[in-house]
């Protein structure tokens, strides 16, 4: 037994002491919530912090039976490693999953406590596994074999991408460089998930008097209203774009965007450092330059050079709009404020954009939540997916979920039951701030796929309901895409669910374009106080004004790219240069507008902190999303032929087979960017 094998035989033990030992029948007699039959709904209502406990360690159990099982095969096959490996992956995915969804959503803090512990340990096994010499020697014994030369399609392709995970994962490191990589690892998943933490705990208010809450909406001002006078508004997503569009007082918008950008920067910085140094180390040890190097091998960007070309192009097609669009928003503020000394900040630009789309379109978007009322929208989008992809949503009445503001729904095609999806769209304290597609069950083989949209939408009140902006708007249609992404994937393997990182979003950014179409959008967006159908004029002028600050708009963007890969792909270990720093660096770069004032955007920045070197990948993936929409521009936004082909070629994918060649297909001539540069409006 080589040391690594004793390692992993080691490490599994100690796994399952600290879930506590017990006996797989004393698990089946605690009627754990988790533990039901396949396709089975988990009765989340019931779920204890103990039942996610043990819960974790009946996985790592089977687990382990099942990694002695693989090494035991005295001939490798397909079926016996491969697919075997494919069932870990699968069993150990679907119970990280539920621990961490929890983590981010529960209302009980012991259960959150639990969720990421056990997910960290999961974690951490799943680094011991995906680094094991004797499952990777089985592997390459099969590839070496004639049986591997007979695989063709998706077979090959996961035999093939499987090894190259484990090579990535440290499998041929020596034993010394093996306990490193193990060790770098640990130490960034939990920095990730302490990141997280205080990001989501945080608990800023901004207080205000009658002066500062002068321009807010009045049904805003209701909802957090304290006392005659006084309003007490939480720091979160939900109230950002309200504030900060309509506060009359430069003061207001000023105190708002710093709290706002400063959220839990007194520990994320120190954390962000580390994170940042400790997956540079883990790039190095693995033989790379920099941790995008390493991160972006199994992406479609392939290296660096890839993406910096890509982001440096649209950078020169955006710059001049932008520098156009601060002058714009920079005269209105000398106007408005009849001062020819003020000068546009960053807490100004929402504000005075909402000013210019006012007096020049006659759109005041506040007075537009009234046409977009969630339950309205919600049932809208809905008809829409269902009639486009040939579904069938069905709403379940009563179910057991964690929170009373959950809801969730059966997918079915032809009466066949295909998946089920969960709606937490509302913010409360200590869930994850963010909009999120979940993935819950991966939807392998006869298996149902299960997802969660994760939302944190305007709440509801006993006085109006959940009104939507049209970001909101966008947002919604674009998260549920991710969520008809995972409803479709019913492959054989579990491993092949997941697209590339920098195609995902493609899958979900060709869904917003369903909120540029009137004939769309008027089936929906109807007053909820009289009942009109929002008119055409209007909605034409809200179209025409999204031109007011797209260059700025886009620079933003590509802002936040250059800063990630600035932070991935420059890092000097030697003299390391400080985040803040960076940004003002990225800044200087861009040469449009100092965004730095007083704040750590990086500090309560999940994408910065759980997806490096992703950001680009919005942008490499609008690419195809605006090619694919040609189809759909063609043979009509709701043609379910097309959507129909649209569901199995594409959303169905995940990596069973080329992304070009299944968009290709789908489009039937080779994909180019002629669609996404003439989206751009610049």
């Amino acid at each position: 037994m080589s040391l690594k094998q004793q390692l992993l035989y080691l490490i599994l033990p100690i796994c399952l002491f600290s879930v506590n030992s017990f006996s797989q029948s004393n698990i089946k007699a605690s009627n754990n919530p988790f533990l039901v039959a396949s396709n089975e709904v988990v009765d989340y209502a019931k779920v204890t912090s103990q039942n996610v406990e043990n819960y974790a360690g009946h996985t790592i159990n089977e687990v382990s039976k099942m990694v002695a099982a693989i090494k035991k095969q005295k001939t490798a096959t397909f079926s016996n490693v491969f697919g075997a490996m494919d069932e870990i992956k699968n069993k150990m995915g679907t119970t990280s999953n539920n621990c961490f969804m929890l983590y981010w959503v529960s209302t009980d803090a012991a259960i959150r406590e639990k969720g990421l512990a056990s997910y960290q340990l999961l974690d951490s096994l799943g680094t011991v596994i995906y680094s094991d010499k004797g499952i990777y020697d089985k592997m390459i014994g099969f590839k070496k074999s004639a049986a591997y030369k007979q695989l063709k399609g998706n077979k090959k392709l996961l035999v093939d991408d499987m090894i190259e995970g484990f090579e990535r994962s440290g499998v041929n490191l020596s034993a010394d460089k093996l306990a490193k990589y193990k060790s770098l690892t640990k130490e960034i998943g939990e920095l990730s998930s302490s990141y997280s933490t205080n990001m989501n705990s945080s608990k800023e208010i901004l207080i205000l008097d009658e002066k500062g809450a002068a321009g807010l909406p009045e049904s805003f001002k209701q909802t957090y209203k304290v006392a005659e006078g006084k309003y007490e508004i939480p720091i979160i997503n939900s109230t950002s774009d309200p504030v900060l569009s309509n506060a009359e007082s430069e003061e207001t918008r000023k105190s708002y965007y710093i709290k706002f950008y400063n959220r839990a920067a007194d520990k994320n910085l120190a954390i962000l450092d580390e994170m940042v140094k400790k997956r540079d180390e883990l790039a190095k040890l693995m033989g790379y330059p920099t941790y995008a190097a390493y991160a972006l091998v199994p992406k479609m960007a392939g290296n660096p050079k890839n993406v910096w070309d890509f982001l440096n192009d649209l950078i020169s097609r955006s710059k001049e709009k932008a520098k156009n669009d601060v002058a714009l928003l920079d005269a209105e503020k000398k106007v408005e404020t009849a001062n020819q000394e003020a000068k546009l900040e960053p807490w100004d630009v929402s504000f005075y954009k909402n000013q210019i789309i006012k007096k020049q379109y006659q759109i005041n978007n506040e007075e537009l939540r009234e046409y977009f009322p969630m339950e309205g929208c919600l049932k809208g989008m809905m008809d829409i997916y269902q009639k486009l992809l040939g579904l069938e949503f069905k709403k379940v009445a009563n179910p057991s979920v964690w929170n009373d503001d959950v809801d969730m729904y059966e997918v079915y095609e032809g009466g066949k039951l295909k998946g089920r999806f969960y709606l937490d769209l509302f913010p409360r304290p200590n869930k994850e701030t963010w909009f999120y597609g979940v993935n819950i069950v991966s939807g392998k083989g006869k298996e149902i796929p299960v997802a969660m949209l994760l939302g944190n939408f305007t709440k509801p009140t006993k006085t109006q309901p959940s009104l939507l902006s049209q970001k909101e708007l966008k947002t919604l249609f674009h998260e549920f895409g991710h969520i008809m992404n995972m409803m479709s994937y019913h492959g054989e393997f579990s491993v092949q669910q997941e697209s590339k990182a920098d195609f995902t979003e493609a899958m979900s950014q060709i869904f917003e374009n369903w909120v540029l179409d009137y004939g769309i959008v008027s089936t929906f967006a109807k007053n909820y106080k009289t009942g009109e159908t929002l008119p055409k004029a209007t909605f034409d002028k809200m179209l025409e004004s999204k031109k007011v600050g797209s260059g700025l708009g886009a620079i933003q963007m590509l802002q936040r790219c250059l800063y990630d890969m600035n932070l991935y792909d420059k890092y000097n270990a030697a003299n390391p240069t400080p985040t803040d720093d960076i940004w003002q660096q990225t800044n200087k770069q861009l040469d449009v507008m100092d965004f730095y004032a007083q704040t750590h955007y990086q500090a309560n920045w999940i994408h910065v902190n759980t997806h490096p070197v992703y950001m680009y990948g919005y942008l490499w993936s609008e690419v195809y999303a605006m090619d694919m929409f040609t189809q759909f521009e063609k043979n009509g936004l709701l043609d379910t032929k097309t959507g129909i082909r649209y569901r199995q070629l594409i959303l169905s994918n995940g990596t069973q087979k080329d992304i070009v060649k299944a968009v290709n297909e789908f489009l039937g001539r080779p994909s180019d960017n002629k669609a996404y540069v003439k989206s751009l409006g610049l």
